[in-house]
């Protein structure tokens, strides 16, 4: 699976392309849907993942909408399981803090994990926004804790890092 990385909108948001069999994933289409549509070229758009539904994440997903063969994977309509959808195979974690409906797409095949803004390199994300809670940010966090070090997660912002990593160096992940 090859994974790419398309940093757009005001708040340099990462969306992810993930391509196999000439087919593809997009998480988060954050905004600018002719520059992501310019990375898909003619990969077959097969969903769209979304990791929480604040504006920066979704800008361009009404563009996916109108399109019946795509299938939208959001909080409202994922259980905590595996998922399959064409050559792909995922697992949706809730990890709600950051917002009530945010949820983590971990990818086994290729050990890497999809988190929004639940965790930042070194940092993690806000939870004074509405629908944020430090009491589930704490829950969430121990539950991806019992993961393997050597996933590599991708952020909604800012650059990917591991698990491991996260571990050692965010103050937030030691507590």
């Amino acid at each position: 699976m090859d994974i790419k990385c398309i940093v757009t909108g005001y708040l340099d948001e990462n969306c992810y392309l993930l391509i196999k069999n000439n087919t593809c994933l997009v998480v988060d289409p954050g905004d600018n849907y002719n520059k992501i549509k310019d990375q898909i070229g003619d990969n077959k758009v097969l969903g769209v993942l979304i990791t929480h539904s604040h504006a920066d994440h979704i800008g361009a997903l009404r563009n996916f909408l109108t399109k019946r063969s795509i299938k939208i994977f959001k909080r409202s309509n994922l259980e905590e399981k595996e998922y399959n959808i064409g050559d792909f195979t995922f697992k949706c974690i809730y990890t709600p803090g950051h917002s009530k409906d945010s949820v983590t797409f971990y990818f086994e095949e290729v050990n890497s994990m999809f988190i929004g803004d639940f965790i930042f390199k070194e940092s993690i994300g806000r939870t004074d926004l509405p629908g944020g809670s430090d009491l589930e940010m704490k829950e969430s966090i121990k539950k991806i804790l019992q993961y393997d070090d050597s996933i590599k997660l991708y952020p909604g912002h800012y650059e990917e890092t591991t698990l491991g990593s996260e571990k050692k160096n965010n103050e937030y992940l030691k507590k």
